[in-house]
């Protein structure tokens, strides 16, 4: 499928650095007036916080312009959720491209994320640094595909073929299962290629 406008979902607590929060999403939605830039928190302190930190670093940035097209439409958005049970759960379901996650216990939130294209962990790894140097790939799915595929890497130029060699015993250890199965499927020439072995 076709990659779609950029996406940064940032999980956050009241732990988190307001300011960075902000500057991160600000560097997401500088893409692009359709990229996403969206906070989930159990916290309405932090939440004002960022807001207020947004309200100083949109007008300051240079596209401005854009930054504020993309934070105030719909893509875009502060979700309040009562824990990081429902954090986790509101990023599973959206499968973000980016996701950051900068709260208490990082290493306990990042445990439980199954849907990501890719994910940066504590203060000190922005998605602009996956963009530039980390080594992580920039090439990411979006629109939720991240639910279903990952980003792209080697795996994805190689096609493995699977290669099945027994011997006599190894055969004989699993005929009895393989010929059951054949015969409950109403495939009896399966199991006479077993039995034919034997």
């Amino acid at each position: 499928a076709e990659a779609g406008p950029t996406e940064i979902l940032v999980i956050a607590d009241a732990t988190a650095d307001a300011d960075l929060v902000a500057a991160d999403l600000v560097s997401q939605a500088e893409h692009d007036e359709l990229a996403a830039a969206v906070l989930v928190t159990d916290s309405v302190a932090l939440a004002d916080a960022v807001d207020a930190a947004l309200a100083v670093r949109v007008p300051a940035t240079p596209h401005a312009e854009r930054v504020a097209v993309s934070l105030a439409a719909e893509q875009s958005a502060t979700i309040l959720v009562a824990d990081m049970d429902q954090a986790i759960a509101v990023s599973d379901a959206y499968a973000p491209e980016h996701l950051e996650i900068m709260t208490a216990d990082d290493d306990a939130v990042v445990a439980r994320i199954r849907n990501a294209g890719a994910i940066f962990v504590g203060p000190a790894s922005p998605v602009s640094l996956g963009d530039y140097a980390a080594g992580s790939n920039h090439v990411l799915p979006t629109g939720g595909q991240a639910a279903r595929v990952s980003g792209l890497g080697a795996a994805t130029f190689l096609r493995p073929q699977q290669v099945v060699r027994y011997d006599m015993e190894g055969l004989r250890g699993v005929a009895d299962a393989v010929v059951a199965l054949a015969e409950s499927e109403d495939l009896p020439a399966h199991a006479e290629a077993i039995r034919a072995r034997l």
